[in-house]
C-alpha cells in the first residue's frame, strides 16, 4: 500500500509538472503570470494569449492525458483477458479499422462521406467520422466472432488477420488516391493530441471518463482472471460476458482515442508493463489507477518533446 500511494504521488505531480510546461511552452511566449490570469478566469488584455490558452495548449493537455490513460487502460485489460503480455489495442485491428474508415474519408469519398452518414461538415468531421465509424465496424465483427469462437487465444488470431485485411484495403486506398490524399492521409496517421478543439473536448472527455469508469467496474473478474479461467467460472464470473465487455470498453476507448488523435499504439503496449514494475503488484485494484496516471505522463512527455523544438 505505501508503494501504491508513493507511486500515485509521484505520477500525479509529474502530470501537474508536465501540464504546467505544456500550458508554458510553444511557439508563442505567453508570460506564467498571464497564464495563472487566464485559467483563473480574468482574460489577458492581449487577446491572442487568450485564444491559445484557452483553444491550443489546455485542450491539448486534457486531450494528452485522457488519450494516454485510455489507450493504457485498454492494453492492460486486453493483456490480462488473453494472457499475453503482447496484446494492446491495435493487435485486435480496432485501430485498423479506424485507420480504414479514415482512409476512406480522405482518400476515396473525401468530405461527402460525411454527408452520406448524415453529418453535413468538412474535411476535418469526415475524417473523424470515418474513423469512428471504422473502429466500431472492426468492434462489433469482434464482438460477433467472440459469439461463435470460445477461445480468446483465437479470437485474438481472428483479430490480427482483421487488422491484416484492414491495413491491405488501405494500401489498396492509397495506390488509387491522389497525391493530396495520400499526404493527409500520412499526417492523420502519425498521430497528434492538437486535433480535439475546445468545443469537441467535451464529448471526447465524457466517452473517455465513462469508458475509464467502466473499467474500474471490472476490477474483480480481472483479478479473478488472473488466477486461471477454471478458478475465475467456479467464483462465478461468465467469461464469455465479461470477454464481451471488455472488448466493448476497450473497443470505445480505442475507437474514440484514434477517431480524434489518430493512431497511436505504443502507449497500450508499454504502460502496462511499466505500472506492473512500479507496483510490483498485478492487483488491477491499484493497477488500473496507476495505469491511468502512468499514460497519461507518458503522453503528455511525448507531447512536450514535440513542442519544445518549436519554442522560440
Amino acid at each position: 500500500m505505501a508503494r501504491f500511494r508513493i507511486v500515485t504521488a509521484l505520477l500525479v505531480f509529474a502530470i501537474a509538472a508536465l501540464a504546467l510546461s505544456l500550458l508554458l511552452v510553444g511557439t508563442v511566449d505567453v508570460p506564467a503570470v498571464e497564464v495563472w490570469r487566464i485559467l483563473t478566469g480574468r482574460p489577458s488584455d492581449y487577446e491572442p494569449w487568450n485564444f491559445i490558452i484557452f483553444e491550443s495548449r489546455l485542450p491539448l493537455v486534457v486531450t494528452a492525458a485522457l488519450a494516454g490513460g485510455a489507450l493504457a487502460v485498454s492494453g492492460l485489460l486486453l493483456q490480462t483477458l488473453f494472457g499475453n503480455t503482447l496484446a494492446d489495442p491495435s493487435i485486435l485491428g480496432i485501430s485498423t479499422g479506424a485507420s480504414l474508415g479514415a482512409g476512406c474519408a480522405m482518400l476515396a469519398f473525401g468530405s461527402s462521406f460525411a454527408t452520406v452518414l448524415g453529418v453535413a461538415a468538412g474535411g476535418y468531421v469526415a475524417t473523424l467520422t470515418g474513423a469512428f465509424v471504422g473502429a466500431m465496424v472492426l468492434m462489433a465483427l469482434l464482438l460477433v466472432m467472440s459469439n461463435v469462437v470460445k477461445s480468446s487465444t483465437m479470437l485474438l488470431i481472428v483479430g490480427i488477420l482483421i487488422g491484416y485485411i484492414a491495413s491491405s484495403a488501405i494500401s489498396l486506398l492509397n495506390f488509387f488516391a491522389t497525391e493530396e490524399g495520400v499526404h493527409s492521409f500520412v499526417i492523420w496517421g502519425l498521430g497528434n493530441f492538437s486535433g480535439v478543439t475546445l468545443r469537441q473536448l467535451p464529448v471526447f472527455a465524457a466517452v473517455v471518463v465513462a469508458g475509464l469508469a467502466a473499467s474500474l467496474l471490472l476490477i474483480k473478474p480481472l483479478n479473478a482472471l488472473l488466477l486461471g479461467r477454471r478458478y475465475a467460472e467456479n467464483l462465478g464470473v461468465n467469461l464469455r460476458s465479461t470477454r464481451n465487455v471488455l472488448l466493448v470498453v476497450t473497443g470505445l476507448l480505442t475507437a474514440v482515442v484514434t477517431a480524434f488523435c489518430g493512431p497511436i499504439g505504443f502507449i497500450g503496449l508499454v504502460v502496462p508493463h511499466v505500472s506492473r514494475l512500479l507496483l510490483r503488484t498485478s492487483d488491477h485494484y491499484r493497477l488500473i489507477p496507476v495505469a491511468i496516471l502512468a499514460g497519461a505522463v507518458v503522453a503528455m512527455a511525448c507531447t512536450l518533446v514535440s513542442v519544445l523544438p518549436m519554442d522560440n
